[in-house]
């Protein structure tokens, strides 16, 4: 079975200020269909840039990145904007909700922008289903100063679903919410799998990890497996 994402070598300096800072010396990855994967790693190890790079939000340096076994390490932003938008679901530990706008319209505009003007009544539907996904259909009418960070999380994660992306990368999801309501988080965001769903976790809870099906640490710049999964 082809890999939904396959990195071979990946590298990536940082340059900015000062000398440039290697970060990515060589990360080779490779995720499923419905596989579940968490990237571990102190804070400024890389795991959000290279979270960054699968994302097509940057550009590596060297290696290559296959996706669906085609190669696209080099490919145009023009490009890039349209797989982000046709393969990926982004979900974050800011919720980037607008406040003026109720969940369900917050979950709309993710197919407004990204597949353009679809049917309203087919929006609609969708955008419900997806509420319903992460258990906060209820909600519907809400707008997010009415609810708890845990229900504003559920609104991003239904938004980042509502495509039925191949890929799932979330990046510190659970940092702004209380123990409880961040394993509740992971739980809706591992259920993607179970629909063929694709999922990177960057996250430094160990408890967190542990609910993937495989647990990757990012150490000098490169991955190394400590718990293996079906197709490790």
């Amino acid at each position: 079975m082809t890999p939904l994402i396959e990195l071979h070598g990946l590298t990536k300096t940082l340059k900015g200020q000062g000398e440039p800072r290697p970060i990515l010396t060589g990360v080779d990855l490779s995720v499923h269909s419905g596989e579940s994967v968490a990237i571990l790693g102190r804070s400024g190890s890389g795991k959000s840039t290279l979270l960054s790079l699968i994302g097509l939000f940057d550009r590596p340096d060297g290696g290559q990145y296959l996706l669906g076994g085609v190669d696209i390490s080099r490919v145009s932003e023009r490009r890039a904007a349209r797989l982000r938008s046709d393969e990926f679901g982004f979900v974050f530990q800011r919720f980037f909700l607008l406040k003026h706008l109720t969940a369900a319209q917050n979950v709309s505009m993710a197919l407004v922008n990204g597949q353009g003007w679809a049917a309203r009544r087919k929006r609609r539907a969708k955008v419900m289903a997806a509420l319903d996904m992460v258990g906060i259909a209820h909600l519907a009418k809400q707008k997010p100063q009415r609810m708890s960070g845990g229900e504003q999380q559920r609104v991003a994660i239904a938004r980042a679903l509502v495509r039925e992306p191949k890929i799932l990368l979330a990046d510190e999801p659970t940092g702004a919410l209380d123990t409880e309501t961040g394993a509740h988080v992971i739980e809706v965001l591992h259920s993607a799998t179970a629909r063929g769903c694709g999922l990177v976790l960057v996250t430094h809870d160990h408890a967190h990890a542990s609910r993937m099906g495989r647990v990757v640490r990012l150490t000098d710049g490169r991955l190394v497996t400590e718990r293996a999964g079906v197709y490790a």
